[in-house]
């Protein structure tokens, strides 16, 4: 089935609205979501990192405040 969508058409809010119901469907069976080789990759790496104590968390509130003050 080919699902055609008027994306011209579409405001921001509408689009950013189809994405997120697509990924709730995706996420619905994430075992059929192919996962690329350099994402397993880099999982690996960052649960090392963690797994040897090098990694640095900082609460969720703080990071945001972070990225909308650059």
């Amino acid at each position: 089935m080919t699902a055609a969508l008027a994306l011209d058409q579409m405001t921001t809010a509408e689009k950013l609205r189809a994405m997120e119901d697509l990924w709730q469907d995706l996420a619905r069976n994430p075992a059929d979501v192919p996962v690329p080789d350099w994402h397993r990759e880099v999982l690996e790496q960052r649960q090392a990192t963690v797994a040897r104590g090098a990694a640095r968390f900082h609460p969720w509130d703080d990071a945001k405040r972070r990225l909308r003050n650059r």
